[in-house]
Order: structure tokens, then C-alpha cells, then sequence
């Protein structure tokens, strides 16, 4: 059984929370018309969800002058705003290694919106995290998750740890 609670409630947060979730519900119905039409979700929607990872990971390496230290990253994407939305609580930044905590996902709660069943929200889910696999590539790191949100832990771990040459 999936739990989703929110720490941190406002006007504003909600309404970025909102901008998230309508993002969520555009996979959710992407995924659900292709599932209509005989396509199954990881045939397709992993690869896209990837690319973009991709992209925004050199955008945001381009950003810090071209350095792929997860600081970089730490700063860039894991910013104030972000961290409130998402209730993150930093666990450790180093140039190597980048560990976080979330503890709330507006998409969790967009594809519970939908009616999707905690199955279908925990594919959802892996398939969103390609994203975050994505940037992990253009910093030369790799992305652990070790509890996630959507399977029932109560919050989302994520290791970024830089692939050692």
C-alpha cells in the first residue's frame, strides 16, 4: 500500500506540485492509450523518458561550466524550490557521491488522482526514474534507488555515485 504524505503545505508549493502532477498524468494517459492500441509501456516510453534525462543531465552540466561533479548537481537541480516540493532532506553531497531522501512525489500523488492501481504507479514510477538514470549518465555516475515511494517504502532513496574510471 503506497503512502504519499505531504510535509510541507502553501499556496505556492501546491501550485508547483500541480505543474508536476499534470506532467504525471500526461505519462499516464500516454502510456494507457498506447496500452489501448497493444503496446506495452516499457517498449517504448523507458527509451523517451531516458533521452530527456540525457539532455537535461548535459544542460546541467553545461551549467556548471562543463564540471560533472555531483555537486554540480547537488546545487543546480536539487534546488530550494525542488526540495520543498518534493520534501527533501540532503544526506550527504560530495564531488563523488550524492545522497538524498524525498518523502513526498506529486506524481505518486497525480497517478493516484488518475485511479491508477499501486502496480500500475510503481511501473509509472520506473519508468519516470529513467529520467533520473538519464542525468546520472551525463555525470558519469550511476543512480541507486533503494526504497521508493511507490512501492510502499515511504520514501524515495536516491544514491547518485560517481562509476569510478
Amino acid at each position: 500500500m503506497i503512502t504519499n504524505n505531504r510535509k510541507k503545505r502553501n499556496f505556492i508549493i501546491e501550485k508547483f506540485r500541480g505543474t508536476i502532477e499534470q506532467r504525471a498524468s500526461w505519462l499516464w494517459l500516454l502510456c494507457d492509450e498506447a496500452e489501448k492500441k497493444g503496446l506495452a509501456w516499457e517498449d517504448f516510453a523507458p527509451a523517451a523518458v531516458r533521452r530527456y534525462g540525457e539532455r537535461q543531465g548535459h544542460e546541467l552540466v553545461k551549467q556548471a561550466w562543463n564540471s560533472k561533479s555531483l555537486l554540480g548537481l547537488r546545487f543546480l537541480l536539487f534546488t530550494l524550490p525542488a526540495r520543498m516540493i518534493f520534501d527533501i532532506k540532503i544526506k550527504k553531497t560530495s564531488s563523488k557521491e550524492f545522497n538524498l531522501e524525498f518523502s513526498y512525489c506529486p506524481l505518486v500523488n497525480a497517478w493516484q488522482k488518475e485511479g491508477c492501481s499501486d502496480s500500475q504507479i510503481a511501473r509509472l514510477c520506473d519508468i519516470a526514474m529513467c529520467g533520473d538514470h538519464g542525468i546520472a549518465k551525463a555525470y558519469d555516475a550511476e543512480l541507486i534507488i533503494t526504497e521508493r515511494i511507490s512501492r510502499g517504502d515511504g520514501v524515495c532513496k536516491m544514491h547518485y555515485i560517481k562509476k569510478i574510471n
